[in-house]
Formats: structure tokens, sequence, C-alpha cells
């Protein structure tokens, strides 16, 4: 899908170059490099330009991230319960960082135990 993408996006940069020329300076680089706008290659990158743009016509309904057949679905991530400015202590979790930072955390009151 991403090889679509880029191709139709290639395709019509390529028509809106062509068409900027032709505006400007009055030259159709298409039909200078193929021969002619009546030649059968010119009127096929013509006709591949047009389509990408439908195609890309179709990606404004759904944007290029999502496929409208395969949506991805939605997952959520691990939630985050600690506040904004500290993590706060767990004083039930049993494990050994857990309990070095709750004793840590006691240690400044002053209090000794017996």
């Amino acid at each position: 899908m991403r090889f679509l993408n880029s191709l139709t996006l290639t395709l019509i940069i390529i028509g809106a170059l062509n068409w900027g020329l032709i505006a400007f300076f009055q030259f159709d680089l298409v039909a200078a490099i193929f021969g002619g706008q009546n030649e059968f290659l010119s009127r096929v990158v013509y006709g591949l330009v047009g389509l990408s743009g439908l195609y890309y016509l179709t990606r404004l309904l759904y944007p290029i991230g999502e496929d409208p057949v395969n949506r991805p679905t939605r997952t959520s991530g691990q939630v985050n319960y600690g506040t904004e400015f500290a993590e706060e202590l767990d004083v039930d979790d049993p494990t050994p960082h857990s309990l070095q930072t709750y004793e840590e955390f006691r240690r400044p009151t002053g209090r000794e135990e017996d």
C-alpha cells in the first residue's frame, strides 16, 4: 500500500509540474518526451496521472494511514497512574526497590524503631 501511495503521489506531482509548464511557458513536457499529445505513451501518462488524482480524492475520505477495509484495532497502552511531579510510594509492592524506597521514605522522620 505504501508503494501505491508513493507511486500515485509521484504521478500527481509530475502532472502538476506539467500543467505548471503548460500554464506559464506553453510547453507540454510529457508531449515533448513522448512525441506529442496524441501518441500512445503520452496518453498513458495522462491517464495514469488522472487515475492517481482520482485515487487521492478517495484518500481524502480515508486518511492515508488508515485502510478502510482493514482498519487497525485500537489498543490501549499501559496506564500510568503516577503523579505529574513525582512517583507515588507504593507500600504494598513487595519488590526490593519499593521496600528500599519505603525505608528511605521513613528515615527522614527521625523516628527510631525498637
